[in-house]
C-alpha cells in the first residue's frame, strides 16, 4: 500500500456572511495516497474548490486537522505555509494566472528562482526541458498575450512543476480551453502523474475525470461517494482495445455512477 501524502481529518470552513453561517466543508475525511490522480466533481456550490484550497492551506480551515507530507499544516504560520507551498506544492487553475510583464519563459522560472534550491542555471535548463516536452518551447520569449490559451495553460503547467511538487493541486484546468487544447493540457498531467506527481483536480468534465484514479462526489459540502477506476496502463502490451477506447469505457463507467449519485 502507497503511502498517505495527504489528508483532512474532520476538515470544516465556514464563512459568516451578513451574521449567517455558511458550513461550506463539513466533517471532510479525505486520504490521498502518493501517486494518485484524485478528481473532485459535484454541482456547483457543493464546495469543490474550497476544499481544494483549504487542503492545500490556500485557505484557512474552520476546524479539524490537515496532513500534508506527515505535517500539520493547520500548525504552521504564514511564512511556513507559503514556503511549503513554493517547495512541495504546484498550482494551476481554469484562470491562467501569469505576470503581464512577464514573457512565458520569465514567468516559468521565477517559482524556480524563488525557491533557491537549484541554481539560475539549472532551473533555465529545467524550464527549457519542461517547455520542449510540454510542445511549447517556442514560446520561451513571447508575451502572454502573444499565445493561444493552451499553450498558456500548459505555461501554467510548467511553472507548477518547476519545483518538482509533491502534490500537483487543480482547480478547473481545463475549463476555460476547447476541447482538443483540453485533451493536450490533460495529458501532460498525465505523464507528470505517471512521473510519480501527486495529482488532485476539481473538474466538471467527465471526459477529463475519466483520467483519474479514483473520483470523489461531493454535495453540499460532505463526501457523498467515490469511484475507483485505477490507472489506465499505457505500458501494457497485447491490448485487445486501445487507450481511447478504454478511456470511453472508463467514461460511461463514471457517467453511470454519477448519475446514481444524482448528478
Amino acid at each position: 500500500m502507497a503511502d498517505i501524502c495527504l489528508e483532512a481529518r474532520d476538515l470544516c470552513k465556514t464563512y459568516i456572511v451578513d451574521g449567517y453561517s455558511n458550513n461550506v466543508l463539513q466533517n471532510i475525511n479525505l486520504k490521498i495516497e502518493e501517486g494518485e490522480f484524485v478528481s473532485i466533481m459535484g454541482p456547483s456550490g457543493s464546495g469543490k474548490s474550497t476544499l481544494l484550497y483549504t487542503i492545500s492551506g490556500m485557505d484557512d480551515m474552520t476546524a479539524g486537522q490537515v496532513m500534508f507530507d506527515g505535517e500539520d499544516i493547520s500548525k504552521l504560520n504564514d511564512k511556513q505555509l507559503t514556503k511549503l507551498r513554493l517547495l512541495k506544492m504546484g498550482f494551476i487553475f481554469q484562470q491562467m494566472y501569469m505576470m503581464k510583464k512577464l514573457c512565458i519563459m520569465d514567468n516559468i522560472v521565477l517559482p524556480g528562482y524563488q525557491a533557491g534550491v537549484m541554481s539560475r542555471d539549472e532551473v533555465n535548463k529545467k524550464a527549457e526541458d519542461l517547455m520542449r516536452r510540454l510542445g511549447i518551447i517556442e514560446t520561451a520569449d513571447r508575451e502572454i498575450t502573444e499565445v493561444s490559451g493552451g499553450q498558456l495553460q500548459r505555461a501554467c503547467l510548467a511553472r507548477a512543476l518547476i519545483n518538482s511538487p509533491k502534490v500537483l493541486f487543480a482547480d478547473e484546468p481545463t475549463g476555460a480551453l476547447n476541447s482538443k487544447a483540453s485533451m493536450e493540457v490533460l495529458s501532460e498531467m498525465v505523464k507528470a502523474n505517471e512521473s510519480g506527481t501527486t495529482v488532485l483536480m476539481v473538474t466538471h468534465s467527465e471526459k477529463v475525470a475519466a483520467s483519474s484514479d479514483r473520483i470523489i462526489y461531493l454535495m453540499d459540502g460532505d463526501i457523498q461517494g467515490e469511484l475507483v477506476l485505477g490507472k489506465i496502463n499505457r505500458a501494457e502490451r497485447n491490448e485487445t482495445i486501445s487507450a481511447s477506447e478504454k478511456l470511453s469505457l472508463r467514461e460511461r463507467k463514471l457517467r453511470k455512477w454519477l448519475e446514481e449519485m444524482g448528478w
